[in-house]
């Protein structure tokens, strides 16, 4: 919520001790049980005092999701949008294109200049689709769809 994964810090709720203790488990094996002071104070200022900013963000990556979707369907309506139901990372489908995963990784990555998350790293159901961050300035976002719409269209 407050994006503070880079702080290596959330919160997880597991009220069932058998599925907490399965994944304690995981975390040791894994060695991600480990907090850290500064994660520690962010999260807990974000949830002290964090509600009237989180809200704007909110808000804001509506507008951008909004402005995405707009996007894709008056520009590029061969890529169809998958409206995300709790996260700012945005399904494309890029399958009317007709192109290889790989292809379809060089356009976006050579042609485009963008870096998105390729579909296939989530399994074969994920060819011919990519993910794409909208938790960023919308002027960055405009100029990445921008360079995705002359990809396509070259």
């Amino acid at each position: 919520t407050f994006n503070l994964a880079g702080l290596q810090t959330s919160t997880i709720i597991i009220p069932n001790k058998k599925y907490y203790k399965i994944y304690e488990n995981i975390l040791d094996n894994l060695a991600l049980n480990e907090n850290n002071v500064f994660g520690l104070v962010a999260l807990e200022a974000a949830y002290r005092y964090g509600e009237e900013w989180l809200e704007q963000l909110l808000s804001y990556l509506n507008e951008n999701l909004e402005f995405l979707m707009k996007y894709f369907k008056e520009r590029i309506p061969k890529i169809k949008v998958t409206k995300p139901e709790g996260t700012y990372l945005v399904w494309l489908d890029y399958r009317q294109l007709g192109i290889s995963a790989k292809n379809l990784n060089n356009l976006m990555i050579k042609k485009a200049r963008v870096a998105l998350d390729d579909g296939y790293w989530f399994g074969t159901e994920g060819k011919g689709f990519m993910r794409i961050n909208i938790a960023c300035p919308r002027s960055f976002l405009e100029e990445g769809l921008k360079r995705i719409e002359r990809a396509v269209n070259s």
